[in-house]
């Protein structure tokens, strides 16, 4: 039934996606949303997978190769890590992430970015990362980043599809649009390096104020949505040879 649904969705809903091809010409960022143990890694939290997840495992792997390469060749990186003080909850989620637990630390095969000069994490409190930049003296670090990087264009990852990756991605569009980015001009969702959790409506109705949240149509109604406000969606990234 889920998979009948699914296929309906994308004959109605269709996402056109491209490849693309990276060049040195055009000034790339990339920027990992989320990529935590607290979503990624089996067992590690209340929104943790409870077993072994394809598509998290897929977007963990190429976010981590797209990690590398972009430092390899000293390309901005942007890592956003959901990070929550105890006190204080994020409706309707239980606890999670809380700051200074494993939880909120990047994935083992990220962790290496914690001292990659080339890289700039933030731990943010708030499901939009580019809300959770802004500093009290009114400034926002994701903002700067883009503006000391000359940064033209954006490859976002992560998870979750649907939640922080297109809220994410719906603000850094409004903000582009009124030039608060300059000179940002794409935002690019890399649908393979982008997944989000599954929670099929038998285990939800057990679950008391629980959504059932079925994976890959969220998926894709995430990458639908981040495509109507503007984004591009690519399912494939490679880079040109020098």
């Amino acid at each position: 039934m889920v998979s009948t649904t699914i296929d309906l969705l994308k004959k109605e809903l269709p996402v056109e996606e491209d490849s693309l091809v990276l060049s040195q010409d055009a000034k790339t960022g990339l920027v990992l949303v989320d990529v935590v143990n607290g979503f990624c890694t089996i067992g590690a939290g209340n929104l943790a997978p409870m077993q072994p997840d394809k598509q998290i495992s897929n977007m963990v792997e190429e976010s981590v190769r797209l990690a590398r390469l972009f430092c390899e060749k000293k390309w901005p990186v942007f890592a956003f890590l959901d990070s929550h003080h105890p006190d204080i909850p994020e409706p309707p989620f239980p606890p999670h992430c809380i700051a200074g637990t494993d939880e909120s630390r990047l994935v083992p095969d990220l962790q290496w970015l914690e001292n990659e000069p080339n890289a700039t994490l933030r731990c943010k409190d708030c499901i939009d990362g580019y809300l959770s930049s802004i500093e009290k003296d009114g400034s926002n670090l994701f903002v700067d980043w883009i503006k000391d990087n000359q940064i033209k264009a954006i490859l976002v990852v992560g998870i979750c599809t649907d939640i922080c990756v297109l809220d994410f991605v719906c603000s850094t569009l409004s903000a582009r649009n009124r030039r608060i980015l300059t000179p940002l001009e794409d935002v690019i969702v890399y649908s393979r390096a982008c997944a989000t959790f599954d929670l099929p409506v038998h285990v939800a109705t057990n679950i008391n104020g629980a959504l059932a949240h079925p994976q890959d149509l969220m998926h894709h109604i995430g990458l639908y949505m981040a495509k109507g406000r503007e984004a591009k969606v690519v399912s494939e990234v490679s880079f040109a040879a020098l």
